[in-house]
């Protein structure tokens, strides 16, 4: 019974994630593909070809999609953490309402945010910056990390800090040394979310870049919605790698913190 399980799990992981690759990779490599026939008629390199070339701006791109993933990750764990913290751990009057509020960025329209605050942009000369699109794309990003966030700490006991502190530990060195690793799994969780969740980004990044902030998916959006399969199967393929890295780097971060956890149960 265990087996067909497993074997069912692998199934659904190629049907779900292996297949929709492979199509991708198939059209990024077709010149001519028709209906119906099963494979390309003409094969060819000119999406590549394209992708490479410094007119496609994938590059430019590429580079600004990582480092606004990467800056709204870091902004998100120095606002989410002390927040998180606070909401699992103390109470306080106002909590609830603070937890819903927390909730309304998710559940209201991206588009619908990032207007009334594309106000606000314009009159502290935010728009059209980096930093400006960075703040906005905080918006769907910080309650993510709250939410994880808070579950960890909710199961987090802080005696172990105190006991720290108690010996001498200064509040940076017990947070370096005994917070952070009993934290870092969930906090790995909600980062890797924080940085999909950014790097997917589009109707914000539009609004608020007007233009001038390209990213991965303003770039690929157009030829999405155009006739050109093969460069937008290519561009997909750029703009899915690093999310892959990411999930592949975190999965392997989390088995070999497990793996040590083990260990020490062990002894």
């Amino acid at each position: 019974m265990r087996l067909f399980w497993r074997w069912l799990a692998v199934t659904f992981i190629i049907v779900t994630v292996m297949a929709p690759l492979l199509v991708q990779i198939i059209w990024s490599l077709a010149f001519r593909w028709h209906f119906p026939s099963l494979w390309p008629s003409v094969w060819g390199l000119q999406a590549w070809q394209y992708v490479f070339t410094s007119s496609s701006r994938v590059g430019e791109a590429l580079f600004n999609s990582v480092v606004l993933a990467l800056f709204v990750s870091a902004l998100s764990i120095l606002v989410g953490l002390p927040a998180a913290r606070a909401l699992a751990l103390h109470e306080f009057r106002g909590k609830g309402v603070i937890e819903w509020l927390l909730m309304v960025p998710i559940i209201v329209p991206s588009i619908v945010v990032t207007m009334g605050i594309h106000i606000v942009f314009i009159r502290y000369r935010l728009t059209d910056t980096y930093l400006g699109v960075a703040l906005v794309h905080l918006i769907p990003c910080i309650p993510y990390m709250i939410l994880v966030m808070t579950s960890v700490f909710a199961n987090y006991g802080t005696a172990l800090e105190e006991t720290a502190r108690t010996l001498g530990a200064s509040a940076v060195k017990t947070f370096w040394y005994v917070t952070l690793p009993g934290i870092f799994p969930g906090l790995l969780i909600a980062t890797m979310f924080t940085f999909l969740i950014s790097w997917s980004q589009y109707v914000t990044t539009l609004l608020i870049g007007g233009g001038r902030i390209i990213t991965l998916p303003m770039i690929l959006f157009p030829f999405i919605s155009g006739a050109n399969n093969a460069t937008a199967a290519a561009i997909s393929l750029v703009f899915v790698a690093p999310a892959i890295v990411v999930l592949v780097f975190t999965s392997k971060s989390l088995a070999k913190e497990s793996s040590v956890m083990g260990g020490f149960g062990r002894l």
